[in-house]
């Protein structure tokens, strides 16, 4: 399990002298971690919650102009969010390893296949993304009834790990 035997920081200036390994870290905690919502709830979100439980899905993609339209900076290395099911329990905690930002034609078939869906290639992944930001739930997220998306859109591909997994 990640995180077993981590030696947390300690200033020998100010922390009572104990042997390096005398207390195990404590396991992640989901609070006052922001949100990792993957789709919207129903049968893709449990798929993708699925597949980041099981360790075949370790990137995602989403558009500049969804984070935009929430308010929200992108993700940056280091960042750790909580993932949702669809019902909205708290099941696993992700840690950002890498973030790019490209057009969706610069998309590679190493950052298609780690998102663990299935997809064969760039052109499967890439039409299967298209149905979802083409979707109406998508749509009526960005308020534009008419968005689509073509091979200059911005995306964001972020590469993550799974830190924790707080099923019961």
């Amino acid at each position: 399990m990640p995180g077993k035997g981590a030696t947390p920081y300690r200033d020998p200036m100010t922390t009572p002298e104990q042997p390096p390994h005398s207390q195990p870290a404590s396991p992640p905690t989901p609070e006052g971690l922001p949100r990792a919502e993957f789709a919207f709830p129903g049968p893709l979100r449990d798929q993708l919650v699925a597949a980041i439980l099981d360790g075949s899905k370790t990137s995602t993609t989403g558009l500049v102009v969804d984070y935009e339209h929430e308010g929200e900076a992108l993700p940056e290395v280091g960042s750790r969010s909580v993932v949702v099911d669809s019902e909205d329990r708290p099941v696993g905690i992700i840690e950002v390893t890498g973030v790019r930002v490209v057009p969706l034609a610069e998309v590679d078939l190493a950052h298609a296949l780690d998102e663990g869906e299935g997809h064969p290639d760039v052109a499967a992944w890439r039409a299967g993304h298209e149905r979802f930001w083409h979707s109406a739930e998508m749509r009526a997220a960005l308020g534009d009834p008419g968005f689509t998306v073509d091979d200059s859109t911005v995306a964001v591909l972020e590469r993550f790990r799974l830190v924790a997994d707080l099923r019961p």
